[in-house]
């Protein structure tokens, strides 16, 4: 029998953590070697070595997710990483694949789509759902003005997002490791570039274009 695929999953939820470790280790051919719940101990547990991939939640404290794949690929590029999130896929997958990551699941996904994905990154490839990639295809055959959010950069895309789900210009700057000074002028180039005006202009645009959920 081949040798199982040594995995690391990172998510900050104990039952979240639980319910992924019982659906790839039901795979047989998957084994999850450990576990972290914040940012700070998926670079310690990385660095450790020996993982054949890693299934990253988007949203981890201590280190925003996007920069932690980041600095990930920079200390060890040929880690895959299989980005797991609340978010919809249209929405985040294209920027993370562009950071680096191998692969993007939504947690709403079918277990066997999420296993799908480990095998398909954990073998050296790339994993985007079936929707996604029609998605892609028929943007390439129709391509269309980009939405006033596709023009931001990765960081300004970071703090829309935040600003959306109500977060303040403190709770940014110390999420993100940044001033306070620093983050509203990445507001104020938001607001720029999206001709907006308000903080809760930024809220409705971000509900309706379903970058963040209306609670």
């Amino acid at each position: 029998m081949a040798k199982a695929y040594r995995v690391l999953v990172a998510d900050d939820h104990p039952v979240v953590r639980q319910g992924i470790k019982q659906i790839l280790q039901d795979a047989h051919d998957i084994a999850v070697g450990g576990e972290a719940k914040d940012g700070d101990e998926v670079l310690k547990r990385v660095r450790s070595g020996g993982w054949d991939g890693l299934v990253l939640d988007l949203s981890m404290p201590a280190r925003n997710g996007l920069d932690l794949l980041q600095q990930i690929k920079r200390e060890t590029p040929k880690l895959p990483v299989l980005i797991l999130s609340m978010h919809a896929e249209d929405q985040f997958a294209v920027r993370l694949l562009r950071a680096g990551a191998s692969g993007y699941v939504a947690k709403e996904s079918a277990p066997e789509e999420l296993v799908k994905a480990v095998r398909k990154v954990c073998s050296g490839g790339k994993y985007i759902s079936p929707s996604l990639a029609e998605m892609l295809a028929d943007n390439l055959e129709h391509p269309s003005s980009k939405a006033p959010h596709d023009i931001l950069s990765d960081r300004e895309h970071q703090v829309l997002l935040m600003i959306g789900a109500g977060s303040s210009i403190k709770e940014i700057g110390e999420e993100l490791r940044l001033s306070v000074k620093t983050v509203s002028t990445y507001r104020t180039r938001i607001l720029q570039k999206m001709g907006l005006r308000t903080n809760a202009q930024l809220i409705r645009y971000a509900i309706r274009e379903k970058l963040v959920r209306d609670s």
